[in-house]
């Protein structure tokens, strides 16, 4: 097994440093404090803005925790595959009848350690449910769901509590509604009900 979740060197101390300096210097607030888990599912919500991802990043510099992201496989073909690859993401390939679920969940089992980072909401505009394919990741991989959240009328950040999917997917659905019932993003009238699609209901 190799190691995908790099845990960044003593030097990464100073990025740590200016990417807290940065948050001081915009208002910005940091709360929580990331479980040092080996493997874990991060959900990032709410997500009404581009802005979002840079936050969520510029967090994950603050806090010295390297995460990982999915991307299409096409992107992950020379001449840019290895920087793709180095940036923390993990090719899926959405046409192979091996679902996308399994290649996560295939991943998680290939690597000592991997922080997987999902915006269920899918998109910036407004959804009437969240998808659920990060649920089913953590569960049959067997990680954690940790919440992160970014939060504009309070200008904060940061890290929410975390469970353990149980497989009672109504049950640990209603533990995020509650958590994220007064999360507000950038575009309030972009966030949509934090509901299970028809099929999960």
């Amino acid at each position: 097994m190799t190691t995908l979740n790099r845990r960044p060197p003593e030097s990464n101390i100073v990025i740590a440093k200016l990417a807290q300096l940065i948050f001081k210097i915009a208002g910005w607030t940091i709360s929580g404090e990331l479980p040092n888990f080996p493997k874990m599912m991060m959900v990032g919500a709410p997500h009404t803005s581009n802005w979002d991802g840079a936050i969520f990043y510029l967090f994950t510099l603050a806090v010295r925790t390297h995460i990982h992201f999915l991307g299409k496989h096409t992107l992950f073909k020379p001449p840019f595959g290895a920087l793709m690859r180095w940036a923390g993401g993990i090719p899926v390939n959405r046409s192979t009848t091996f679902n996308a679920v399994d290649q996560v969940v295939a991943a998680f089992n290939e690597h000592e350690s991997m922080a997987l980072v999902i915006a269920p909401e899918g998109t910036r505009s407004r959804t009437e449910y969240w998808k659920t394919g990060f649920y089913y990741i953590a569960l049959k991989a067997q990680v954690p769901i940790v919440m992160l959240y970014v939060d504009y009328p309070r200008r904060n950040c940061g890290v929410g509590p975390y469970f353990m999917p149980s497989g009672d997917i109504k049950a640990d659905f209603k533990l995020i509604q509650d958590f994220y019932a007064d999360k507000e993003g950038l575009h309030p009238e972009k966030k949509g009900p934090i509901e299970l699609p028809p099929r999960d209901r």
